[in-house]
């Protein structure tokens, strides 16, 4: 088998595939890829943290499902999707982590929803069968392989399904360096809205962005 490639200066885009990685910067230590086609924005592989230190940070996290504060940021997917769904869909949490707030508050609605998280529901039931949606919220920018991962959704969404993501999208490249965003060590990836739309190309959905770091995608029969 060949060596897996290093996600390095010059070598392809993890997001898109299309392009060949140019450094954009080193911020305290750490350095940061540009893609030139979809213009994501990629922490160098030399930087990721392990497994082991990535669940670490993970388990600081305080997703309390029951915060009015939390719930209300998880609305703004929330509600577009619902709007696109029909009642008793059947949805995957992709990612959902320790607290699955959305997907309490998608069962609220009258939804049913199962779980998947790599550390906290590391369930491959979950992943033997289609969903009419699946939400991925502040998952993507965690993603060591974003296309891979992608295709995996595109096989577990039905035709016709719906695909949430939520995510800051990364506008101002002056702002970079102090971007709260960008100093979670976590985050290894960073979305243009042309990046997401350039994601949708490829892989034939039709995107819609109905409010700031909230990407709806539609899978067309």
């Amino acid at each position: 088998m060949m060596a897996e490639v290093i996600l390095c200066e010059g070598s392809a885009c993890s997001v898109c595939g299309q392009g060949r990685l140019t450094r954009f910067r080193v911020v305290q230590g750490r350095e940061y890829l540009r893609c030139p086609h979809c213009e994501a924005t990629i922490m160098a592989q030399a930087n990721w943290l392990t497994s082991e230190e990535e669940q670490t940070v993970y388990n600081l996290h305080d997703n309390d499902p029951a915060d009015p504060g939390y719930r209300a940021f998880l609305n703004k997917l929330v509600v577009p999707l619902l709007e696109r769904i029909q009642p008793g869909a059947l949805g995957l949490d992709f990612g959902c982590g320790p607290g699955p707030a959305l997907a309490g508050m998608l069962r609220e609605a009258g939804m049913e929803v199962k779980l998947y998280d790599p550390f906290f529901y590391p369930s491959q039931a979950a992943l033997g069968r289609q969903y009419d949606f699946i939400t991925c919220t502040e998952v993507v920018e965690h993603l060591h392989r974003p296309a891979k991962v992608l295709r995996q959704l595109d096989g577990l969404l039905k035709p016709g399904g719906w695909l949430g993501v939520m995510t800051c999208f990364q506008t101002c490249d002056e702002r970079f360096d102090n971007w709260h965003y960008r100093r979670d060590p976590t985050h290894v990836v960073f979305y243009r809205e042309k990046t997401l739309a350039q994601i949708a190309d490829h892989l034939g959905w039709v995107l819609s962005v109905p409010r700031k770091d909230v990407a709806i995608f539609h899978k067309p029969l």
